[in-house]
């Protein structure tokens, strides 16, 4: 088992890049609310069977409660404000580079609420990490356009707090349950606040094709159940910091899928970003992090 948690990390940001190539495949054909809040209750559903199946402890009210309202911060909100974002004309590549701040926002709230002590060489890994992803992103960025205004800026800025305040919480108050019966309550509440947004402000009007439900499918199954899954693991088994830190080699990883499955340009200056990046997390998670209690 021990041998096995080595290759949650690596893991964990391959899957959640093809998050990213789901998303381009499923946003032409429904609207981002009505699409997220589906995927949430699809995998709530499969969750709770499998809580059946594997006979898992059922959550009590006091650890559901808190699961649901990690749900709707890491799921909810995150997802919601980046779909959102990017559906109104965001650019996805400066919507990436907003949401590449979520490690060290990350990084600094684990400080307060949790008692993380970083030290100086993680601090210079997280700083490192960002440079990274700026110089992968920035040929991405291409012309702004009239997409970047207060309320998509707004929306980008709002679902970096959702992640990084939700993983927070999911740390510090809902890592004690059953991972599967915990993670169920998670889509509970990231579905219900996406459901009432759909009723709100969109049309549910949906173009079900083969891309729709090919990005449906590996969106539940391997994002919303194998990626989480991970998540969950590296949050309850090691520093927020630390895991938050893994988010900086997604938009590297994602360019090299797009370049793969698309044809998207790569770059020798986007490949050096690439290594940059690599550099700040080794630099960020090569040592263990300093508890205050510890001192």
């Amino acid at each position: 088992m021990p041998t096995l948690k080595r290759f949650i990390p690596a893991s964990f940001v391959v899957l959640w890049a093809t998050g990213f190539i789901g998303a381009r495949y499923a946003m032409p054909w429904a609207e981002p609310f009505t699409f997220l809040a589906t995927r949430f209750v699809l995998a709530a559903v499969l969750l709770t069977a499998l809580t059946a199946v594997l006979g898992s402890r059922r959550a009590t009210r006091k650890e559901a409660m808190h699961a649901a309202g990690a749900g709707i911060l890491m799921h909810g909100v995150y997802l919601g404000g980046v779909f959102w974002a990017i559906h109104r004309g965001m650019p996805a590549g400066l919507s990436a580079l907003i949401v590449g701040l979520q490690p060290l926002i990350t990084a600094v709230l684990a400080g307060k609420f949790l008692g993380e002590a970083i030290l100086p060489r993680h601090w210079l890994g997280l700083g490192t990490g960002l440079v990274g992803v700026i110089i992968v992103l920035w040929p991405k960025l291409g012309a702004i356009g009239g997409g970047v205004t207060a309320e998509t800026l707004a929306a980008s800025l709002v679902s970096v707090l959702g992640m990084a305040v939700g993983t927070i919480w999911q740390k510090r108050f809902a890592s004690g349950g059953d991972l599967v019966a915990a993670t169920a309550w998670q889509y509970v509440g990231g579905a219900s606040l996406m459901a009432l947004a759909s009723l709100a402000f969109e049309t549910h009007t949906v173009v079900i094709n083969g891309e729709l439900i090919f990005a449906m499918a590996w969106l539940v199954l391997v994002l919303s159940l194998g990626a989480i899954f991970l998540l969950m693991i590296m949050i309850r088994d090691g520093e927020m910091s630390k895991v938050a830190s893994l988010f900086y080699l997604v938009p590297a990883v994602t360019a090299v899928m797009a370049w793969a499955l698309f044809g998207e340009q790569l770059s020798l200056i986007q490949i050096a970003g690439m290594a940059i990046t690599t550099l700040g997390v080794g630099l960020a998670t090569a040592q263990p992090t300093l508890a205050r209690a510890s001192r």
